[in-house]
């Protein structure tokens, strides 16, 4: 069966940039928040970049916020999207969707890790995962500065000052950390494998 993506309109930057890699692998995957499109997809990302209280301001503001609940399909939460999935954010005091437990914390810095966290790190996985299958060890392309702490739900862990949640998974849902569509052939490797999750 072919994959059919649509990428929430969250309202990021990032949008354009996760289109265009999934472009690279041959798949569609257009910007929606029509409800109809969204249900029909085989797949949906929750793209982010900024702040959790926009972006769930925004899937407020176009009812993305009743609708993720709902889904039955593989979901995708990238970056500030994986964030938002789960239930608090201390970054602006952001109440978010609840879909993952547990709360987004600011990362504590400390010497030789400066917050926000940018650039290359590598993954370590936790346990094994479809979505992780030939990316051990993989390195990554992250830009943030929360995160959430490494917990029951952990795929895969990054280190930036303490241990923290670079890949999560409960049922359909998954979220990283890291930015897929930054991050050359080893992201491109995680969409694939992502894409083959039914």
């Amino acid at each position: 069966m072919t994959a059919k993506v649509v990428l929430l309109d969250s309202g990021g930057a990032n949008l354009g940039s996760v289109q265009a890699a999934f472009a690279r692998l041959g798949v569609e995957a257009p910007v929606t928040a029509n409800v109809a499109a969204i249900r029909a997809a085989t797949h949906v990302v929750l793209p982010g970049v900024g702040a959790a209280a926009v972006t769930m301001a925004r899937l407020h503001e176009n009812g993305l916020n009743l609708i993720l609940p709902t889904l039955a399909q593989p979901l995708l939460g990238i970056c500030v999207g994986m964030q938002v999935m789960y239930e608090y954010s201390e970054e602006g005091d952001t109440c978010c969707l609840g879909l993952l437990p547990g709360n987004i914390r600011r990362l504590p810095g400390g010497e030789g890790a400066r917050v926000p966290h940018m650039g290359w790190n590598r993954l370590r996985p936790i346990t094994s995962h479809p979505l992780l299958n030939g990316l051990d060890d993989a390195w990554m392309y992250f830009v943030h500065g929360y995160a959430a702490s490494v917990g029951g739900q952990t795929l895969a862990s990054c280190e930036h000052g303490e241990p923290f949640t670079a890949v999560v998974g409960s049922g359909r849902r998954f979220g990283v950390q890291f930015h897929p569509e930054r991050s050359g052939a080893a992201g491109a490797h995680l969409l694939k494998n992502f894409l083959a999750l039914r």
